[in-house]
C-alpha cells in the first residue's frame, strides 16, 4: 500500500518544535521523553521513498563508520523542514524531502545527522544537561543563602543581590547549555563535510539549505537573540561551511539525472498525499522530470479521480519503465481500490519479484490483496507472504492486523491472538500486548516458539525501544 501515514493521539507537530529550532539537529531530550516523542511521531511509510533515502544514506554511513551500527531511517509526516536523531533512529520529516530540490540537499542533512550520531552527541548532550542542572542548582543555593544572610542582617541590598544571583544562575546554566549544543552543531555541519567530500559528493545542497532558512528567516522580521538557541544562525553556518564547500573537488558535480528522476517523482508523491492537489500543481509548475510530472497525473487519478484513468497512466508509466517496481505497486493500489483483489495481488507480486531494496511493505501489500480474494487456499498464501514481509520489517504495525485476520479466517485462533499482540507491541501499546499475549499462550503448546514469543511479550518492562 503506498504512502500509509500513521497519526498517534499526540501530534507531534509541537514536540518538533521543542527539538530543533529552524533546522535540523540534534533532539535535545532525555531518554523517557525521547522514546515518548519518538513513539508519538507520525510515522511516514513507503517502500519507494525509503528505498530511495537509504540509498541516499548508504554512502554517508559508510563514510561516518556507521554501516553496522544498525541506524534506522524514520519518515515523520510534518511539513517543516527539520531532521533529528534519536537513539539510533535518524528521523527525517516529509516536508524536507519535499522541499529539497536536489537529492543532494538530503544527502547534506543525511551526512549531518551521521555527524552527531558519530560524534557520540546524544550522550555528551546528556551529560552537559547534568552539568547545566548542576549549576542551575548551586547558583539557586547561593542565591538561597545570600537571601538568608540579608534578612538576618536586615539587608536589603543583599538579599536582593541574593535573588539576582539565583535567577541569573538559571540563565547562565541554559546559555551555557545553547553554547554548547551551538558547537556540536558546528561540528556535525564539519563532519558532514568530510563524509561528503569521501564520498566524491558536493557539500552545494547545506549551503542551499541554509540559505534558505536564511532568506525564510529575514522575510519572517524576526527578532532572534543568538545566544538563546540551540542552533548557530543560517549566515553564521554558511559563512563557516563556505570556503569549505568551496575548495571541494566535488563542488561542482550534481546529482545523476537517474537519482534526481527518483528525488522528483518523490517529491510529487509527498505532495499528492500529503497536501492534495493544490499542492501537487504547485509543485509541478516547477522544472521537474518529465516522468515525474506523469507520475504525478496518474496519483492525481488515483487519489481524486477516475480509477480507470488512473489505470491507465499507471499503464503508460509501467511501458517506460517496466522493471519500476512502484508503478506495478500503484497499478496494485488502483485495482485494490476498483474491487478486484486477484488482477491486484498480481500486480504486488511483480513489485515484489522486481523489487532491488527488498522492502517488507510490499509482501504486506501483495498479502492484503490475496486475503481479500477471500479462499483457503489464498488465505495460506496471505500468511506466507505477509510474515514474509513482517521478517523484513518487524514493525509493520498494519501487517500484524492483517495477520491476525488470514489466522482467525482460518480458525487458528491462537495464532490470531499472537499476531495481535504483536500489533500492540510495537505499537508501544504494552498492557494490550500483554493481554492477547497471555490468551493465546493458553491455546499453545508450552514452549513452542509462538508460546515462547507470547512469554517474551508477557515479560516486556521497558518503557520504549531505540
Amino acid at each position: 500500500m503506498m504512502l500509509s501515514l500513521s497519526r498517534p493521539a499526540t501530534p507531534f507537530g509541537r514536540a518538533a518544535r521543542t527539538l530543533a529550532t529552524l533546522s535540523f539537529g540534534l533532539a535535545m531530550v532525555f531518554a523517557a521523553a525521547l522514546q515518548a516523542a519518538a513513539r508519538n511521531v507520525p510515522i511516514v511509510r513507503d517502500a519507494e521513498i525509503e528505498a530511495l533515502v537509504r540509498d541516499y544514506a548508504k554512502p554517508i554511513f559508510k563514510a561516518a563508520g556507521l554501516s553496522n551500527a544498525g541506524i534506522r531511517i524514520v519518515l515523520v509526516n510534518d511539513p517543516s523542514f527539520n531532521a533529528f536523531v534519536a537513539g539510533r533512529r535518524l528521523f527525517i520529516n516529509t516536508g524536507a524531502l519535499m522541499q529539497a530540490e536536489t537529492p543532494n540537499e538530503i544527502i547534506g542533512v543525511i551526512a549531518h545527522e551521521c555527524g552527531h550520531i558519530a560524534g557520540g552527541h546524544q550522550q555528551k548532550l546528556r551529560d552537559q544537561l547534568e552539568r547545566s542542572k548542576t549549576m542551575a542548582i548551586v547558583a539557586t543555593l547561593l542565591g538561597a543563602g545570600a537571601i538568608a544572610a540579608g534578612a538576618a542582617s536586615h539587608s536589603r541590598g543583599l538579599a536582593g543581590a541574593g535573588m539576582g544571583l539565583a535567577t541569573g544562575g538559571g540563565e547562565l546554566a541554559q546559555r551555557s547549555l545553547m553554547h554548547y549544543q551551538r558547537g556540536e552543531e558546528m561540528t556535525a555541519d564539519r563532519s558532514a563535510i568530510i563524509y561528503l567530500n569521501a564520498t566524491g559528493q558536493s557539500g552545494k545542497g547545506m549551503l542551499d539549505t541554509f540559505e534558505r532558512f536564511q532568506s525564510a528567516l529575514s522575510l519572517s522580521g524576526a527578532q532572534i537573540d543568538p545566544y538563546r538557541i540551540s542552533h548557530p544562525m543560517p549566515r553564521e553556518r554558511i559563512s563557516n561551511l563556505q570556503a569549505l564547500v568551496k575548495k571541494s573537488p566535488y563542488y561542482n558535480k550534481t546529482d545523476s539525472a537517474s537519482l534526481q528522476q527518483r528525488h522528483d517523482m518523490m517529491r510529487v508523491k509527498i505532495a499528492a498525499f500529503t497536501d492534495g492537489q493544490g499542492a501537487v500543481s504547485r509543485l509541478t509548475r516547477k522544472q521537474l522530470d518529465p516522468l515525474a510530472l506523469k507520475y504525478s497525473s496518474a496519483l492525481m487519478a488515483y487519489l481524486y479521480g477516475d480509477p480507470r484513468s488512473a489505470l491507465t497512466k499507471t499503464e503508460s508509466l509501467i511501458k517506460t519503465q517496466p522493471k519500476n517496481p512502484y508503478f506495478r505497486e500503484l497499478r496494485g493500489d488502483i485495482l485494490m481500490k476498483v474491487n478486484r483483489p486477484k488482477d491486484a495481488a498480481g500486480a504486488y507480486a511483480k513489485a515484489v519479484n522486481l523489487d532491488p531494496a527488498g522492502s517488507g511493505l510490499l509482501p504486506v501489500s501483495y498479502g492484503q490483496a490475496l486475503l481479500a480474494v477471500g479462499t483457503p487456499s489464498y488465505v495460506k498464501k496471505a500468511i506466507a507472504q505477509i510474515s514474509k514481509g513482517l521478517r523484513r520489517d518487524r514493525e509493520n504495525v498494519a501487517g500484524y492486523r492483517y495477520l491476525a485476520q488470514a489466522y482467525g479466517e482460518l480458525g487458528d485462533v491462537a495464532d490470531a491472538e499472537l499476531a495481535t499482540a504483536e500489533g500492540h507491541y510495537y505499537a508501544g501499546a504494552y498492557k494490550d500486548a500483554k493481554i492477547f499475549a497471555m490468551r493465546a499462550q493458553q491455546r499453545m503448546k508450552r514452549g513452542t516458539p509462538g508460546w515462547v514469543r507470547a512469554q517474551d511479550i508477557i515479560n516486556t518492562r521497558q518503557i520504549g525501544r531505540e
